[in-house]
Protein backbone atom coordinates (compact mmCIF):
# COMPACT_ATOMS: atom_id res chain seq x y z
CA UNK A 1 0.00 0.00 0.00
CA UNK A 2 1.27 3.48 -0.87
CA UNK A 3 1.89 6.26 1.62
CA UNK A 4 -1.13 8.04 0.12
CA UNK A 5 -3.29 5.05 1.04
CA UNK A 6 -1.68 5.06 4.47
CA UNK A 7 -2.77 8.68 4.91
CA UNK A 8 -6.38 7.74 4.12
CA UNK A 9 -6.25 4.88 6.60
CA UNK A 10 -4.74 7.12 9.26
CA UNK A 11 -7.48 9.70 8.85
CA UNK A 12 -10.09 7.18 9.98
CA UNK A 13 -7.97 5.53 12.64
CA UNK A 14 -9.33 5.37 16.18
CA UNK A 15 -6.88 2.77 17.43
CA UNK A 16 -6.75 -0.91 16.56
CA UNK A 17 -5.38 -3.49 18.97
CA UNK A 18 -3.45 -6.54 17.87
CA UNK A 19 -5.72 -9.55 18.06
CA UNK A 20 -3.14 -12.21 18.71
CA UNK A 21 0.02 -10.98 20.41
CA UNK A 22 2.50 -13.72 21.22
CA UNK A 23 6.10 -13.18 20.20
CA UNK A 24 8.24 -10.78 22.23
CA UNK A 25 11.07 -9.43 20.13
CA UNK A 26 14.43 -8.65 21.73
CA UNK A 27 17.10 -6.12 20.86
CA UNK A 28 20.83 -6.88 21.10
CA UNK A 29 22.66 -5.47 24.09
CA UNK A 30 25.12 -2.63 23.56
CA UNK A 31 28.73 -3.70 23.90
CA UNK A 32 30.42 -0.56 25.24
CA UNK A 33 31.63 -0.06 28.82
CA UNK A 34 28.84 2.31 29.92
CA UNK A 35 25.27 1.73 31.01
CA UNK A 36 22.87 3.80 28.91
CA UNK A 37 20.36 6.36 30.13
CA UNK A 38 17.56 7.86 28.05
CA UNK A 39 15.19 10.78 28.35
CA UNK A 40 12.52 12.24 26.06
CA UNK A 41 12.08 15.94 25.27
CA UNK A 42 9.27 17.73 23.47
CA UNK A 43 10.64 20.71 21.55
CA UNK A 44 8.36 23.43 20.16
CA UNK A 45 9.41 25.97 17.51
CA UNK A 46 7.07 28.84 18.29
CA UNK A 47 8.29 30.84 15.29
CA UNK A 48 7.39 28.22 12.66
CA UNK A 49 3.96 26.81 11.78
CA UNK A 50 3.69 23.08 11.28
CA UNK A 51 3.43 22.50 7.50
CA UNK A 52 1.50 19.24 7.97
CA UNK A 53 -1.29 20.66 10.12
CA UNK A 54 -4.31 22.77 9.19
CA UNK A 55 -4.87 24.37 12.59
CA UNK A 56 -1.89 26.72 12.64
CA UNK A 57 -0.10 24.91 15.42
CA UNK A 58 3.63 25.61 15.85
CA UNK A 59 6.08 23.05 14.57
CA UNK A 60 7.30 20.60 17.19
CA UNK A 61 9.56 17.58 17.31
CA UNK A 62 10.15 14.85 19.85
CA UNK A 63 13.65 13.62 20.67
CA UNK A 64 15.19 10.88 22.75
CA UNK A 65 18.58 11.58 24.29
CA UNK A 66 20.70 8.48 24.95
CA UNK A 67 23.80 9.02 27.09
CA UNK A 68 26.35 7.21 29.30
CA UNK A 69 24.70 6.76 32.70
CA UNK A 70 26.37 7.24 36.05
CA UNK A 71 24.19 4.53 37.61
CA UNK A 72 20.91 2.89 36.67
CA UNK A 73 19.55 1.74 40.01
CA UNK A 74 15.79 2.28 40.31
CA UNK A 75 15.59 3.46 36.70
CA UNK A 76 13.66 0.94 34.58
CA UNK A 77 14.54 0.27 30.96
CA UNK A 78 12.42 2.00 28.35
CA UNK A 79 10.23 0.08 25.90
CA UNK A 80 11.19 0.36 22.26
CA UNK A 81 7.71 1.72 21.44
CA UNK A 82 5.33 3.53 23.74
CA UNK A 83 2.00 1.75 24.33
CA UNK A 84 0.21 4.06 21.90
CA UNK A 85 2.85 3.71 19.20
CA UNK A 86 2.87 -0.07 19.66
CA UNK A 87 -0.91 -0.24 19.24
CA UNK A 88 -0.70 1.93 16.13
CA UNK A 89 2.13 -0.18 14.72
CA UNK A 90 -0.06 -3.27 14.83
CA UNK A 91 -2.09 -1.79 11.94
CA UNK A 92 0.75 0.15 10.36
CA UNK A 93 3.17 -2.77 10.11
CA UNK A 94 1.39 -4.81 7.41
CA UNK A 95 0.38 -1.59 5.60
CA UNK A 96 3.87 -0.14 5.18
CA UNK A 97 5.91 -3.36 5.48
CA UNK A 98 4.05 -5.94 3.45
CA UNK A 99 6.32 -8.72 4.67
CA UNK A 100 5.67 -8.15 8.37
CA UNK A 101 3.08 -10.40 10.05
CA UNK A 102 -0.44 -9.13 10.59
CA UNK A 103 -0.60 -10.87 13.97
CA UNK A 104 1.48 -12.88 16.39
CA UNK A 105 3.84 -10.13 17.62
CA UNK A 106 3.50 -8.11 20.81
CA UNK A 107 4.97 -4.83 19.59
CA UNK A 108 4.58 -3.29 23.04
CA UNK A 109 6.72 -5.91 24.78
CA UNK A 110 10.12 -5.15 23.24
CA UNK A 111 12.43 -3.53 25.76
CA UNK A 112 15.52 -1.46 25.10
CA UNK A 113 18.68 -1.40 27.22
CA UNK A 114 18.31 2.31 28.06
CA UNK A 115 17.30 3.32 31.58
CA UNK A 116 14.71 6.08 31.86
CA UNK A 117 16.06 9.35 33.32
CA UNK A 118 19.10 7.72 34.90
CA UNK A 119 21.72 10.26 36.06
CA UNK A 120 24.31 10.99 33.41
CA UNK A 121 28.07 10.75 33.74
CA UNK A 122 29.11 14.44 34.03
CA UNK A 123 31.71 14.37 31.27
CA UNK A 124 31.47 16.25 27.98
CA UNK A 125 30.84 13.81 25.12
CA UNK A 126 30.56 14.07 21.33
CA UNK A 127 26.94 14.51 20.22
CA UNK A 128 25.41 12.54 17.35
CA UNK A 129 21.93 13.09 15.86
CA UNK A 130 19.88 10.36 14.18
CA UNK A 131 17.10 10.92 11.62
CA UNK A 132 14.91 7.90 10.68
CA UNK A 133 13.36 6.89 7.38
CA UNK A 134 10.13 8.38 6.07
CA UNK A 135 7.11 7.38 8.21
CA UNK A 136 9.38 5.39 10.53
CA UNK A 137 9.92 6.23 14.21
CA UNK A 138 13.20 7.13 15.84
CA UNK A 139 12.69 4.02 17.97
CA UNK A 140 13.70 1.72 15.12
CA UNK A 141 17.24 3.08 15.34
CA UNK A 142 17.65 2.08 18.99
CA UNK A 143 20.24 -0.67 18.48
CA UNK A 144 22.88 1.62 16.97
CA UNK A 145 21.99 4.58 19.21
CA UNK A 146 22.52 2.47 22.33
CA UNK A 147 25.81 1.14 21.00
CA UNK A 148 27.10 4.67 20.48
CA UNK A 149 25.90 5.81 23.91
CA UNK A 150 27.50 2.80 25.60
CA UNK A 151 30.78 3.86 23.97
CA UNK A 152 30.68 7.41 25.23
CA UNK A 153 28.48 9.41 22.87
CA UNK A 154 25.35 11.45 23.49
CA UNK A 155 22.89 10.31 20.82
CA UNK A 156 19.82 12.38 19.95
CA UNK A 157 17.18 10.53 17.92
CA UNK A 158 14.50 12.67 16.28
CA UNK A 159 10.84 12.11 15.37
CA UNK A 160 9.26 14.45 12.84
CA UNK A 161 5.50 14.61 13.66
CA UNK A 162 3.15 14.30 10.73
CA UNK A 163 5.64 12.14 8.82
CA UNK A 164 5.68 9.28 11.32
CA UNK A 165 2.93 6.67 11.72
CA UNK A 166 2.55 7.77 15.34
CA UNK A 167 4.32 10.20 17.70
CA UNK A 168 3.35 10.63 21.34
CA UNK A 169 2.84 14.31 22.15
CA UNK A 170 1.62 15.80 25.45
CA UNK A 171 -1.69 16.51 23.72
CA UNK A 172 -2.05 12.93 22.47
CA UNK A 173 -0.77 10.86 19.55
CA UNK A 174 0.08 12.66 16.32
CA UNK A 175 -0.34 10.34 13.38
CA UNK A 176 0.69 10.42 9.74
CA UNK A 177 -0.60 13.67 8.22
CA UNK A 178 1.20 14.30 4.94
CA UNK A 179 -1.20 15.56 2.24
CA UNK A 180 -0.11 12.97 -0.30
CA UNK A 181 2.62 10.52 -1.21
CA UNK A 182 6.14 12.02 -1.37
CA UNK A 183 7.33 9.07 -3.47
CA UNK A 184 5.06 10.16 -6.34
CA UNK A 185 4.75 13.91 -5.68
CA UNK A 186 8.04 15.73 -6.44
CA UNK A 187 6.91 18.99 -4.84
CA UNK A 188 5.82 17.28 -1.63
CA UNK A 189 9.09 15.34 -1.51
CA UNK A 190 11.03 18.62 -1.68
CA UNK A 191 8.80 20.08 1.04
CA UNK A 192 9.43 17.10 3.33
CA UNK A 193 13.20 17.45 2.85
CA UNK A 194 13.04 21.19 3.55
CA UNK A 195 10.97 20.61 6.70
CA UNK A 196 13.37 18.00 8.04
CA UNK A 197 16.38 20.16 7.36
CA UNK A 198 14.80 22.99 9.35
CA UNK A 199 13.80 20.54 12.09
CA UNK A 200 17.43 19.40 12.33
CA UNK A 201 18.78 22.93 12.64
CA UNK A 202 16.14 23.66 15.28
CA UNK A 203 17.16 20.60 17.33
CA UNK A 204 20.78 21.76 17.24
CA UNK A 205 19.66 25.16 18.53
CA UNK A 206 17.77 23.52 21.39
CA UNK A 207 20.77 21.37 22.29
CA UNK A 208 22.76 24.59 22.72
CA UNK A 209 20.17 25.69 25.29
CA UNK A 210 20.47 22.32 27.03
CA UNK A 211 24.26 22.37 27.08
CA UNK A 212 24.26 25.83 28.64
CA UNK A 213 22.13 24.62 31.53
CA UNK A 214 18.68 25.55 30.22
CA UNK A 215 15.70 23.27 29.79
CA UNK A 216 14.32 23.29 26.24
CA UNK A 217 11.49 20.86 27.00
CA UNK A 218 8.21 22.61 26.17
CA UNK A 219 6.52 21.30 29.31
CA UNK A 220 9.54 21.96 31.51
CA UNK A 221 9.78 18.39 32.71
CA UNK A 222 12.64 17.57 35.07
CA UNK A 223 15.78 16.52 33.24
CA UNK A 224 18.12 13.71 34.32
CA UNK A 225 20.86 14.77 36.69
CA UNK A 226 24.06 15.98 34.95
CA UNK A 227 22.50 15.81 31.47
CA UNK A 228 23.54 19.37 30.57
CA UNK A 229 27.14 18.52 31.49
CA UNK A 230 27.39 15.68 28.97
CA UNK A 231 27.07 17.55 25.67
CA UNK A 232 30.18 18.70 23.84
CA UNK A 233 28.73 20.69 20.95
CA UNK A 234 32.20 21.31 19.53
CA UNK A 235 31.97 17.72 18.21
CA UNK A 236 28.73 16.92 16.39
CA UNK A 237 27.89 14.09 14.02
CA UNK A 238 24.72 13.27 12.11
CA UNK A 239 23.49 9.99 10.69
CA UNK A 240 20.24 8.67 9.30
CA UNK A 241 18.60 5.81 7.44
CA UNK A 242 16.53 6.15 4.26
CA UNK A 243 15.20 9.71 4.07
CA UNK A 244 17.10 10.34 7.31
CA UNK A 245 20.31 9.51 5.45
CA UNK A 246 19.41 12.05 2.80
CA UNK A 247 18.95 14.62 5.57
CA UNK A 248 22.26 13.70 7.23
CA UNK A 249 24.21 14.44 4.05
CA UNK A 250 22.30 17.55 2.97
CA UNK A 251 22.14 19.04 6.48
CA UNK A 252 25.93 18.95 6.71
CA UNK A 253 26.14 20.66 3.31
CA UNK A 254 23.73 23.41 4.41
CA UNK A 255 25.41 23.82 7.81
CA UNK A 256 26.84 27.27 7.26
CA UNK A 257 27.79 27.56 10.92
CA UNK A 258 29.90 24.39 10.60
CA UNK A 259 28.29 22.83 13.63
CA UNK A 260 28.20 19.36 12.01
CA UNK A 261 31.63 17.76 11.73
CA UNK A 262 30.82 14.41 10.07
CA UNK A 263 27.81 12.56 8.68
CA UNK A 264 26.66 9.10 7.59
CA UNK A 265 24.04 8.57 4.90
CA UNK A 266 22.58 5.10 5.45
CA UNK A 267 20.98 4.46 2.07
CA UNK A 268 19.19 7.75 1.47
CA UNK A 269 18.56 9.16 -2.00
CA UNK A 270 20.83 12.03 -3.03
CA UNK A 271 18.54 13.44 -5.70
CA UNK A 272 15.05 14.87 -5.93
CA UNK A 273 12.27 12.94 -7.63
CA UNK A 274 12.11 13.61 -11.39
CA UNK A 275 9.50 16.08 -12.53
CA UNK A 276 8.52 13.82 -15.43
CA UNK A 277 8.60 10.00 -15.74
CA UNK A 278 11.72 8.70 -17.42
CA UNK A 279 13.84 11.67 -16.43
CA UNK A 280 16.69 11.79 -13.95
CA UNK A 281 15.97 13.81 -10.85
CA UNK A 282 18.02 16.87 -10.00
CA UNK A 283 20.92 16.02 -7.74
CA UNK A 284 20.77 17.42 -4.23
CA UNK A 285 23.20 20.30 -3.63
CA UNK A 286 25.44 18.04 -1.54
CA UNK A 287 25.80 15.62 -4.47
CA UNK A 288 26.37 18.45 -6.93
CA UNK A 289 28.90 20.43 -4.95
CA UNK A 290 30.24 18.10 -2.26
CA UNK A 291 31.00 19.06 1.31
CA UNK A 292 34.29 19.84 3.01
CA UNK A 293 33.73 17.48 5.91
CA UNK A 294 33.76 13.67 6.09
CA UNK A 295 30.74 11.78 4.71
CA UNK A 296 30.19 8.01 4.73
CA UNK A 297 27.71 6.38 2.34
CA UNK A 298 26.61 3.13 3.99
CA UNK A 299 24.39 0.92 1.84
CA UNK A 300 23.23 -2.63 1.26
CA UNK A 301 23.70 -4.95 -1.70
CA UNK A 302 19.99 -5.72 -2.00
CA UNK A 303 18.76 -2.13 -2.24
CA UNK A 304 21.04 -0.70 -4.90
CA UNK A 305 19.18 0.67 -7.94
CA UNK A 306 20.21 2.68 -10.98
CA UNK A 307 18.92 5.80 -9.23
CA UNK A 308 21.05 5.16 -6.15
CA UNK A 309 24.13 4.34 -8.17
CA UNK A 310 23.82 7.51 -10.28
CA UNK A 311 23.50 9.89 -7.33
CA UNK A 312 25.94 8.07 -5.07
CA UNK A 313 28.51 7.92 -7.88
CA UNK A 314 28.19 11.69 -8.25
CA UNK A 315 28.71 12.08 -4.51
CA UNK A 316 31.79 9.88 -4.59
CA UNK A 317 33.56 12.21 -7.04
CA UNK A 318 33.94 14.73 -4.21
CA UNK A 319 36.81 14.76 -1.74
CA UNK A 320 36.28 13.17 1.69
CA UNK A 321 33.44 10.81 0.74
CA UNK A 322 33.66 7.10 1.55
CA UNK A 323 31.30 4.27 0.59
CA UNK A 324 30.68 0.81 2.00
CA UNK A 325 28.05 -1.64 0.74
CA UNK A 326 27.01 -4.52 3.02
CA UNK A 327 26.98 -7.82 1.14
CA UNK A 328 23.91 -10.09 1.39
CA UNK A 329 21.98 -7.34 3.18
CA UNK A 330 18.90 -5.28 2.35
CA UNK A 331 17.56 -1.84 3.29
CA UNK A 332 16.24 -2.47 6.82
CA UNK A 333 19.46 -4.17 7.89
CA UNK A 334 20.41 -0.60 8.79
CA UNK A 335 17.66 -0.48 11.46
CA UNK A 336 16.55 -2.63 14.39
CA UNK A 337 14.90 -5.00 11.93
CA UNK A 338 18.36 -6.49 11.38
CA UNK A 339 17.83 -8.15 14.77
CA UNK A 340 14.03 -8.50 14.94
CA UNK A 341 13.07 -9.67 11.44
CA UNK A 342 15.05 -12.93 11.80
CA UNK A 343 13.23 -13.58 15.09
CA UNK A 344 9.87 -13.31 13.31
CA UNK A 345 11.16 -15.60 10.58
CA UNK A 346 12.35 -18.17 13.13
CA UNK A 347 8.92 -18.09 14.79
CA UNK A 348 7.19 -18.85 11.49
CA UNK A 349 5.65 -15.37 11.24
CA UNK A 350 7.62 -14.30 8.16
CA UNK A 351 8.61 -16.36 5.14
CA UNK A 352 12.10 -16.53 3.70
CA UNK A 353 11.21 -14.28 0.77
CA UNK A 354 9.91 -11.62 3.12
CA UNK A 355 12.99 -11.86 5.32
CA UNK A 356 15.29 -11.41 2.32
CA UNK A 357 13.22 -8.45 1.08
CA UNK A 358 13.63 -6.68 4.40
CA UNK A 359 17.13 -7.52 5.62
CA UNK A 360 18.64 -9.87 3.05
CA UNK A 361 20.25 -13.20 3.84
CA UNK A 362 22.94 -11.85 6.15
CA UNK A 363 22.97 -13.47 9.59
CA UNK A 364 21.88 -11.09 12.36
CA UNK A 365 24.96 -12.06 14.39
CA UNK A 366 26.96 -10.55 11.52
CA UNK A 367 24.61 -7.73 10.46
CA UNK A 368 24.18 -5.98 13.80
CA UNK A 369 27.86 -5.78 14.79
CA UNK A 370 28.86 -4.86 11.24
CA UNK A 371 26.53 -1.86 11.09
CA UNK A 372 27.53 -0.83 14.60
CA UNK A 373 31.22 -1.14 13.76
CA UNK A 374 30.98 1.05 10.67
CA UNK A 375 29.06 3.78 12.51
CA UNK A 376 31.19 3.74 15.66
CA UNK A 377 34.50 3.57 13.80
CA UNK A 378 33.58 6.47 11.52
CA UNK A 379 32.53 8.74 14.35
CA UNK A 380 35.45 7.67 16.54
CA UNK A 381 37.82 8.70 13.77
CA UNK A 382 36.22 12.08 13.10
CA UNK A 383 34.76 13.17 16.47
CA UNK A 384 37.17 11.78 19.06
Amino acid sequence: MSIAALAVLTATLTGVAEADQNLTLTLPSPTGPHHVGVTTLHLVDADRPDPWSTDGRPRDVVISVHYPALNVRDHPVAPQLTPTAAADFSWYAPVAFKHLPTSGVDWAATLTHSHVDAPARPTRRPVVLYSPGLSEPRAFGTTTAEELASRGYVVVTVDHPGEVFSVDLPTGPRRFALPGDPSTDPALYRAVIATRLTDTAFVLDQLEILASGGNPDAEGRTLPKNLARTLDLRRIGLYGQGLGGTIAAEAMHEDQGRRIDAAINMEGFLDYHPEQPGQDGELLPVAQHGVNRPLLLLGTEGFQTDRYRRAWSAMLTHHGVQQHILADANHWTLTDFAATAPQMHAAGLMDTIGLAAMVGTIDPTVAVPTVRRHVVTFFDHHLR
